[in-house]
């Protein structure tokens, strides 16, 4: 198949099913089940109880700007893209998109449950209903991120790589925040098994995981102004992660690893890779990293972000081959920084002064390389 469009961010909303039908009989009489919310919007209740946030900005690809809400919708408002494969595949045919990553939402709960088991079934039951459901429709378009559990056992969390590599993932999700930071060694035989596979390992700017409180999640109780503070301080949230990992050596290690931090943009990634380069000359003599390579040579060959709308960070991918190399467009459908359904007119308008090798690159090419599709 060949590849024009790529989005390497679209997500899902888990449809009514998911999880009375993929989870484990022993688990299915206390399943997730979408409820009605005090708001009269729909949402995904874990405990029983009304839902605390329905679905809203998760969810509001075919609405004109003035007719976003933050909650308050029910599944009837939302477009089937969302929830169905079939529906996300005519979405994408309108939107001239030739295949898209899926990115996850309620069921990142269940990295955070109290009660493990059945945190760990909420996880491998996703994963169930992604890869042999929604992506199942056409899988060279629709590719599914399994979620790995991090925080459950390392067997537990290569077990569950080796399955869903089994079924035919060709990347997965770890969530932004685990117990264990992810640049110690804990994780080396996890980085090895997925440098092998070969699968992308994936991070979606700060989803998932047992998030400390910060201005990047939204609060109905936050001060005027700082929801919307951190949905542009989220766009920041990759050079932790790229730093720490570059750092410490993961990718002279792990060389054909490829590792992505989603909807991150791209405008910061000069000035990251100039201060890296800078901070490494001048202070591994003291510091002593274990590092022996320019950290730039790890940048579009083991790290990659997903861009949208970013018209700075395209300006800087015209400059800059490097830059180029490591950006993969996306649509983040059906989110509210949604480009759909003008995709092709935001492409056009981003890479008109790129040249026709860097446009395919970040247009499709890279995410070829990333996620194996060729």
């Amino acid at each position: 198949m060949e590849y024009k469009v790529i989005s390497a961010d679209n997500h899902i909303i888990e449809p009514p099913h998911t999880f009375t039908t993929y989870l484990p009989k022993e688990y299915r009489d206390r399943a997730p089940r979408i409820l009605r919310g005090a708001d009269g919007g729909d949402g995904w209740s874990f405990d029983g109880k009304p839902p605390v946030k329905t679905f809203g900005l998760n969810a509001v690809a075919g609405r004109p700007y003035e007719d976003y809400k933050a909650s308050g919708l029910t599944v009837e408002e939302i477009l089937p893209g969302n929830y169905d494969g079939t529906a996300h595949l005519k979405d994408m045919d309108t939107d001239g998109v030739d295949a898209a990553t899926i990115y996850p939402m309620a069921s990142l709960t269940g990295y955070v449950l109290d009660d493990r088991p059945f945190g760990l079934a909420i996880l491998r039951a996703y994963n169930d209903w992604l890869l042999d459901e929604f992506c199942a429709v056409n899988p060279r378009r629709l590719i599914g991120l399994p979620l790995l559990p991090v925080d459950d056992g390392l067997d537990v969390l290569l077990a569950e790589l080796e399955r869903v590599v089994a079924k035919g993932a060709k990347g997965v999700f770890i969530p932004y925040w685990s117990e264990t930071p992810y640049y110690d060694s804990y994780y080396e035989p996890f980085w090895t098994a997925a440098e092998q596979a070969p699968v992308a390992v994936c991070i979606h700017r700060t989803m998932g995981g047992k998030e400390p409180p910060t201005l990047a999640t939204p609060s109905p109780d936050a001060a005027a102004g700082i929801n919307l503070s951190g949905v542009v301080q989220r766009f920041f949230t990759a050079v932790g992660p790229f730093t720490q990992l570059t750092f410490t050596g993961l990718f002279e290690r792990h060389p054909r690893l490829k590792f992505v931090d989603a909807e991150v943009n791209l405008g910061w990634l000069r000035f990251w890779i100039q201060m890296m380069e800078q901070e490494f000359e001048r202070q591994r003599h003291w510091a002593n990293p274990p590092l022996h390579t320019p950290p730039s040579e790890f940048v579009g060959k083991n790290l990659f972000v997903s861009v949208l709308d970013d018209f700075v960070g395209f300006e800087d991918a015209g400059r800059d081959p490097l830059v180029a190399s490591a950006a993969m467009f996306s649509t983040d459908y059906p989110h509210s920084t949604t480009l759909f359904p003008k995709t092709q007119q935001y492409a056009a308008e981003l890479t008109r002064s790129l040249d026709d090798d860097r446009k395919q690159a970040i247009l499709a090419g890279n995410a070829v390389r990333v996620f194996n599709l060729a």
